[in-house]
Parts: structure tokens; sequence; C-alpha cells
């Protein structure tokens, strides 16, 4: 099953906007690799497949013996950095049926996993926040940490 999410890529203070295809599907011989990512990532990116894995199986949900396929779009842009992990977690649980796909097209996701399943904070949050606006996404998940802090004196 093919499913996309969406995740940002920034240069400098502009962001642009990635598509994360993940296709699931296909017999994995034991002791042969499932996991193929494409679309120029660099180290961090994909060293990511052991946090993701990691911390699907922590929060209680697995990671199918699929043959799985992710795909970074457009594939001329270096993606840069650990950020990607829940987009391509979120892209992995769509397409093996575990999250609904139903509105995912609708959301930007951006995030390092830790093993357990949470979420570590990014850089580059305020180039990808305007963006994702521009380009009418409903919603950005990313960490708390990211969020923008209100002074105590507006609480």
């Amino acid at each position: 099953m093919l499913s996309k999410s969406y995740a940002s890529a920034v240069h400098g203070v502009e962001a642009q906007t990635i598509t994360v295809e993940v296709n699931a599907g296909g017999n994995v011989a034991a002791g042969k690799q499932m996991y193929w990512l494409v679309g120029l990532p660099d180290n961090a990116v994909k060293e990511g497949w052991q946090r993701i894995e990691a911390s699907i199986k922590n929060i209680g949900l697995q990671v199918p013996r699929v043959k799985l396929v992710v795909n970074l779009a457009p594939a001329d842009i270096r993606k840069e950095g650990s950020s990607y992990d829940l987009p391509i977690a979120m892209g992995i649980l769509a397409s093996t049926g575990q999250v609904s796909a139903t509105e995912l097209d609708k959301v930007l996701f951006m995030g390092e996993l830790a093993l357990d399943g949470a979420l570590r904070p990014i850089k580059g949050a305020l180039p990808i926040a305007i963006q994702a606006r521009k380009e009418g996404f409903k919603s950005f998940i990313l960490p708390k940490e990211n969020a923008r802090k209100r002074p105590s004196s507006m609480v």
C-alpha cells in the first residue's frame, strides 16, 4: 500500500515542502534487507531507520516484515538531519494500515524520534511553519519544545 505524508527541507531561511512516499508490500526473506530510503538523504536521515523502528515498537505498534520503500521527493534536494523521523514513521504506519491515511495529506510532520517514541526538537521550525501556512496545510505537527512560548504575563 502506498501512503504520502509531508515534511519540509530548510535551506537558510527558506523552507520547501518534501513529499514522503512510503510503499509497503512484498515478501522479505529472513535476513534480507526490508527498508530502502531514496531521495538524496544525508547520513542522519539514513540512520533514522533505527530510531523509527525502535520507537514504533516501543509505543506498542509494529513494523511488519514487508518491503518498505521510502522516497523523499523531490529527489534533487538534499534532505538533512533527524527531523524526517516523524513523517517517515507516519508514512510507514499509514502504508501498513496502523493509522488512517485519510487526513495525512493535510498535515505537515517534523520531529526527531526518541527510542521510546517521544519527539525531540528540530531546527528551522519557523520557516517550515510559514511555508506550511502558504501551502494551505491544516496542521503542523512538531515537538512541543518547538512551540512558541508565551511570556508569563500573557498566560
